[in-house]
């Protein structure tokens, strides 16, 4: 059964009001994917904050008119899944992942900082390592000189009173 105009209406806000606050928006084709397949994916993208959604291309086309990723309109044709984040790799990352492992799940483009990205730009976009990823990495390297530093105090510490005890 069709939307009528009030649930357009509806759906296009939602979207326009996810968009706002996007900075990444990336798009697959769905054909022929299960739907427990499906299932898993959408648990995958809530567990990393990304919206993900099965949408009409039209109403998605209305939500991103006069936004960063309006050049995405030209993208949009087929039976698509619509990936949107606050994170700028996370909606891409998770697509792609799942992409990797079910080959029925294609990937098609993307939008990021108002570029428009292939399918090569989305899967590079989505290889960057994540915003958390990162400060993990970042606090290690600065943790190292402070752990180093307290192991050699420790060695010289026992060296020493091993020197006294002989």
């Amino acid at each position: 059964m069709g939307l009528n105009l009030d649930d357009k209406k509806a759906v296009v806000a939602e979207v326009s009001a996810q968009v706002a606050n996007a900075q990444t928006i990336a798009v697959a084709e769905y054909r022929g994917i299960e739907v427990g397949d499906l299932t898993v994916l959408r648990a995958k993208a809530r567990e990393a904050g990304v919206y993900l959604r099965v949408l009409k291309n039209t109403l998605v086309r209305r939500a991103i008119a006069e936004t960063p990723f309006a050049g995405l309109s030209d993208q949009l044709t087929g039976p698509l899944i619509y990936g949107i984040s606050e994170d700028p790799v996370s909606a891409a990352k998770v697509l792609n992942d799942f992409a990797k492992g079910n080959d029925k799940l294609v990937l098609k483009a993307g939008s990021y900082a108002g570029k428009t990205l292939d399918k090569a730009g989305v899967q590079a976009l989505a290889s960057i390592p994540s915003r958390e990823e990162l400060l993990a990495a970042l606090l290690g390297v600065m943790q190292a000189p402070v752990s180093g530093f307290a192991c050699a105090m420790a060695a010289l510490a026992k060296k020493r009173e091993e020197e006294a005890a002989a």
